[in-house]
Formats: C-alpha cells, sequence, structure tokens
C-alpha cells in the first residue's frame, strides 16, 4: 500500500472502451480483462470508484442532434450506462472481486441508489463501486458526473482511461506535430479549450483540487504505474 501515491481513485471508463474491436456493444473479453486489471489493485488494499460512459450503446449528444429531445436522449444515455455497470460488475464478480452497482436514477430490483455516505461505507469495507446513470440529470456528461464522484467520495485523484495516452495541444490522429503534456494546469485546458474533459468538469476538479490523470487504458500496467507516482500519461493539477 505505501508503494502507491494515491490510495482511493475515481476511475473514469469510456463506453467506447468496453467494445473492444467491435462497432458497439459490450466485448466480454475486455471486461474480463478490466476486471482483472483493477483487482489486482484491489487487491493491493486501493480504494476503487469507477464511473462508465454508455457511448457504446448510446449517446445522448447524438441522439439529440438527430431530433430527439435533449433531456430526453441523455436520460437514454443515463440508462445504457447502468447496463455497462452490470457488465462489469458480472465480470467482478466472475474473479471473485466484491462490487456494487450505484446508479443515481433508483432502480432498485438491479442496483443500489447512490447514497453518499453508503458509497463511502463500502469503498471502507473493501468493496468496489461502480457508478451509473451518470449523475442523474440532463445535459451534464459523465466526465461531469466523474468529477462530482470523485470529490463526493474525496477520491486522491480521478484516472480519465481513454485510447490516447494523454493530453495534446492538438488532435494527435490530426496533426503529426501534436505535442503531449506531461503536466499541465486546469486553467491552461480551460484557456485553451483541450477536449479532454468537459469544462464544467475540469472546473470542478479545479475547485477542488482534484488531480486528474489522463492516461491511455491500453498500456501495460498504466494505471497501476500512474498510482505509484510514474510519469504515465498526462496529469492535470492546480498551478502553483
Amino acid at each position: 500500500m505505501s508503494d502507491y501515491q494515491y490510495q482511493r481513485v475515481l476511475l473514469k471508463l469510456s463506453g467506447e472502451a468496453l467494445m473492444g474491436e467491435g462497432d458497439y456493444g459490450i466485448d466480454p473479453a475486455v471486461t474480463d480483462r478490466l476486471a482483472r486489471d483493477i483487482k489486482a489493485l484491489h487487491d493491493e488494499g486501493l480504494q476503487i470508484g469507477i464511473v462508465v460512459g454508455g457511448g457504446n450503446i448510446f449517446r445522448g449528444i447524438a441522439g439529440a442532434a438527430g431530433g430527439m429531445d435533449r433531456a430526453q436522449a441523455d436520460y437514454i444515455g443515463m440508462l445504457a450506462t447502468v447496463m455497462n455497470a452490470l457488465a462489469l460488475q458480472d465480470a467482478f464478480e466472475r474473479v471473485e472481486c466484491s462490487c456494487r452497482v450505484m446508479s443515481a436514477i433508483q432502480m432498485n430490483e438491479v442496483c443500489e441508489p447512490y447514497i453518499r455516505r453508503r458509497a463511502m461505507h463500502h469503498l471502507e469495507k473493501g468493496d468496489i463501486v461502480i457508478f451509473a446513470a451518470g449523475s442523474g440529470n440532463p445535459y451534464f456528461t459523465t466526465d461531469t458526473a466523474a468529477a462530482l464522484r470523485a470529490c463526493e467520495i474525496d477520491a486522491d485523484c480521478l484516472i480519465k482511461a481513454t485510447k490516447v495516452n494523454g493530453i495534446y495541444d492538438k488532435d494527435p490522429a490530426k496533426f503529426d506535430d501534436a505535442v503531449r503534456f506531461d503536466r499541465i494546469s486546469y486553467h491552461e485546458v480551460l484557456l485553451r479549450g483541450l477536449q479532454v474533459m468537459d469544462s464544467t468538469a475540469t472546473a470542478l476538479c479545479q475547485d477542488n483540487r482534484m488531480p486528474i490523470i489522463v492516461l491511455n487504458i491500453e498500456g501495460e500496467n498504466h494505471i497501476k504505474r500512474a498510482l505509484m507516482g510514474e510519469a504515465i500519461g498526462t496529469v492535470v493539477v492546480q498551478e502553483d
């Protein structure tokens, strides 16, 4: 435990990370791998909360762009995150790792309602906690929900696991000369309009001095190495 710089962590997973090589849906091989990797950290004493997106099933903004009412589209997206959370819970239980799903929208037959004190209790007794249904409010992304839950559970850091190995000054998929930051301030992320997390999520982390680590989920032991303080990905912190 003493080897880790961060001991209570909120991990933000995109829904797309669960697709594997598919175009949509959930790849059981991916959830199994994630469960094993995260369980290895859990077994070393780390307290882990997870927020998962729903973009592999339905994306609210895309639904609204297609003419659907934005609030209605966002609620559908929230339900998609619950499906992903239940799939992850199943994967954790198959590797014998205790896991709770807590939803911001009540659906008592399938998961617990989100109650902050209960979530803290689950973490303290050794359960992995998956926070589903975003914040429960339309017009807010799962990035913002992740920032909110990280602050609420008093996490030591928020890790955003993506398919990119950090934050760049411009889109590395479009520009060969894109430069990656090892460390950057919240203010500069907002000033430059760097679309790593939405501005609401970044500002919330800034207000509460919640460190953000952005890394590539595909790398070997990237999450573990980042939690031990290695320079993996990009760290977003408060200016001195």
